[in-house]
């Protein structure tokens, strides 16, 4: 597994700790699984912009072909 090393400012941090105590997990874990999480998204909003751009501009497509 890869490691990083980050800084968070003081109030992020104890929001983290505050967070993870309260769901009983670590720190560690909880940003893994935001981490995991906000990166599923990317992809699928990528994809969904992606698709509305094509079925937006399909008659300007087929007209450029």
């Amino acid at each position: 597994m890869a490691q990083f090393t980050i800084d968070l400012p003081e109030l992020i941090a104890k929001q983290l700790k505050d967070a993870s105590n309260k769901i009983g997990v670590t720190p560690e874990e909880l940003l893994l699984s935001s981490l995991q999480e906000k990166l599923e998204n990317l992809d699928s909003d990528f994809t969904d912009a992606m698709k509305y751009v094509l079925k937006k501009n399909a008659e300007l497509y087929k007209r450029l072909a």
